[in-house]
C-alpha cells in the first residue's frame, strides 16, 4: 500500500465525531436563520441607540 491509501484507510475507520461533514452545504434555511439572526441583532443595536 502506498501513504496515501493507508491515510485514506486509516481516515474511514475512524468514527465520526459530529463535526460538520465535508459534502454538507449550506442549507437555505441556515442562511434564513441567519440573516434574521443578523436583522434582529441590528435592529435592537439601533433601538437601543448603540449605534
Amino acid at each position: 500500500m502506498t501513504a496515501h491509501a493507508t491515510a485514506t484507510a486509516s481516515a474511514a475507520a475512524r468514527p465520526r465525531t459530529g463535526g460538520p461533514r465535508d459534502d454538507d452545504g449550506p442549507r437555505l434555511a441556515e442562511h434564513v436563520l441567519g440573516w434574521t439572526l443578523v436583522v434582529v441583532v441590528a435592529m435592537l443595536v439601533v433601538r437601543l441607540g448603540l449605534l
